[in-house]
């Protein structure tokens, strides 16, 4: 029996991350969980494809923006479940664990628990709203996203949105998402660069744009300009 997990990792200039968060993904072949990597670039004129290519993965390019390459590559897996990854991500050790006994369950979806890496105090209580969020249905998608490839292609496939898109898949799953028992570690470096308070509140904000029927293209342009 072939390894169950295609893993789709959406890249844009991210060699400076790509390497340790492959590199944490290590355990999962040694599991017999890994069935191919797959990086979606939308353009990247740094070392990303070089690291992307040493480390076995197969890369499809295209149009930039995280929803579009995301669902790209979703498209070009295989596998029977689905981990979808930020390049800034890396997955604590004995995450393999956690979701080996998540696929021996039944049918749905699943989420890590949010740590920042380099946050400190502001990190934990940003984190801990965070994984609050998640418990009453809307992970985002540095939490990362495991799901079975059937169960997602029966709520219409990952959305293909230039922002918002982890807000749009986690809806159409509500109902159908559990915690895995491991941890995700991302990247402080924006709210770090933008502060705490500042990125938070702007997200909250774009959150309940979204919700309230804002166009998703519209919120993109505004946050590209804004950073």
């Amino acid at each position: 029996m072939r390894a169950p997990i295609s893993i789709v990792i959406p890249t844009l200039n991210a060699a400076a991350e790509l390497g340790p968060c492959l590199a944490a993904l290590t355990e999962g072949l040694q599991a017999g969980l890994i069935r191919e990597l797959i990086v979606s670039d939308g353009g990247s004129g740094d070392g990303t494809l070089a690291l992307a290519e040493a480390a076995g993965a197969l890369v499809v390019s295209g149009a930039p923006g995280r929803g579009t390459q995301v669902a790209r590559g979703v498209a070009a897996a295989g596998g029977a479940w689905l981990l979808i990854l930020h390049a800034d991500t890396r997955l604590a050790p004995g995450w393999s664990g956690a979701v080996a006994a998540h696929i021996a369950g039944p049918e749905r979806a699943g989420w890590f628990r949010l740590r920042f890496r380099g946050g400190g105090a502001a990190g934990r209580i940003v984190a801990g709203w965070a994984n609050l969020r998640s418990r009453l249905g809307l992970p985002y998608g540095d939490q990362g996203l495991l799901v079975p490839a059937a169960l997602l292609a029966r709520v219409g496939g990952y959305p293909a949105l230039p922002l918002m898109e982890d807000v749009a898949v986690a809806r159409r799953l509500r109902g159908q998402m559990a915690p895995l028992a491991s941890v995700a570690e991302t990247s402080a470096a924006r709210y770090l660069a933008e502060g705490w308070l500042r990125r938070g509140a702007r997200n909250l904000w774009l959150l309940a744009r979204y919700l309230a029927g804002a166009d998703p293209a519209r919120l993109a342009r505004e946050y590209r300009r804004r950073r």
